[in-house]
């Protein structure tokens, strides 16, 4: 057990764990971060960013995800690459276990994220940013006059469809069923639109790629398991988000979905712990929304340790 007992732990990292721990590094209370084994979070996944300001040429994913733990760390953010395995939110100072270990803090920021649903087909992994993407706001610019695919039944498929066709010359919707859980606005919005096709009764059994990244799939018809071949360029899952709360244990109130319901700005309803970017926004779901929101977790921490010590 480590006996000291930090200002902030800060549980997660992306661009709002790396904002959190700018905005609390600056204001001298020596954060400690668990990034996460796979730290940077969704934008680990995103080859480009094209839509975060200050960034003319664009910038990949990865690379900005550096730059913010660079300039977090320079102003003193101490970041451990390991996985929170359970905390202890009852009482002061809060406890957290990291690989066996405890550690003790004032404060608590989460910035876990929400991580995509993906299918699992066959060829999947191998063309996650080749090609197939959980977010055409981020990636849809570059399948211009491309044909492109998007996977699911619901509003957030209706939506990234019907935005997919500014650029791209065709969208197809592929669900697994004829009956569709979007609203009947998006749904009609979609069925209108001349450059959408929705085929219902059809999964994608196996993606199809080349030396440059997909090219089509396999679909199969769940009654028969008849199976038809479509070409694509791009593909877009967009069947859910699940958020990364399971190691909280129902400590702090969530939604049906398990994302955290903020009490009073950024703080949960356990006084002393603040939750940032996707683990609390089913909404925007942005790079910058979610930096946004760790700089606000951070100052409400920073306000909330001023007040209580």
């Amino acid at each position: 057990m480590n006996d000291v007992v930090r200002n902030v732990i800060i549980i997660g990292s992306g661009p709002a764990g790396y904002t959190a721990g700018l905005y609390t590094a600056r204001a001298l209370l020596e954060p400690l971060m668990f990034a996460g084994y796979m730290s940077g979070g969704q934008l680990m996944l995103t080859s480009d960013i094209e839509n975060f300001p200050g960034y003319p040429e664009g910038i990949g994913g990865p690379e900005m995800m550096l730059q913010l733990r660079e300039q977090s760390e320079r102003f003193g953010l101490e970041v451990h690459d390991k996985n929170v395995e359970r905390v202890d939110f009852s009482e002061q100072p809060f406890k957290v276990w990291v690989e066996g270990q405890l550690f003790l803090s004032k404060s608590v920021i989460i910035c876990t994220g929400a991580e995509s649903i993906w299918l699992g087909a066959e060829g999947e992994e191998e063309q996650k940013g080749r090609g197939i993407s959980t977010c055409a706001t981020c990636d849809g610019a570059f399948f211009r006059d491309e044909e492109v695919l998007v996977i699911g039944g619901g509003d957030s498929a209706m939506e990234e469809a019907t935005f997919l066709t500014r650029f791209a010359s065709k969208v197809t919707i592929i669900h697994r069923r004829d009956v569709f859980k979007a609203s009947k606005v998006m749904y009609e919005r979609a069925l209108n639109n001349p450059k959408i096709e929705i085929k219902t009764f059809k999964n994608i059994k196996k993606w199809l790629s080349d030396e440059n990244g997909i090219v089509g799939a396999i679909l199969q018809d769940p009654r028969d398991n008849s199976e038809e071949e479509i070409s694509c360029t791009g593909a877009f899952i967009a069947i859910g988000h699940k958020p990364i709360t399971q190691f909280l244990e129902n400590q702090v109130q969530t939604d049906e979905s398990g994302y955290i319901v903020p009490s009073i700005h950024t703080m949960t309803n356990v006084p002393g712990v603040f939750a940032a970017g996707d683990v609390v926004d089913t909404r925007y779901r942005q790079a910058i929304t979610a930096a946004g929101m760790g700089c606000q977790a951070a100052i409400d921490a920073e306000k909330w340790i001023e007040d209580q010590y």
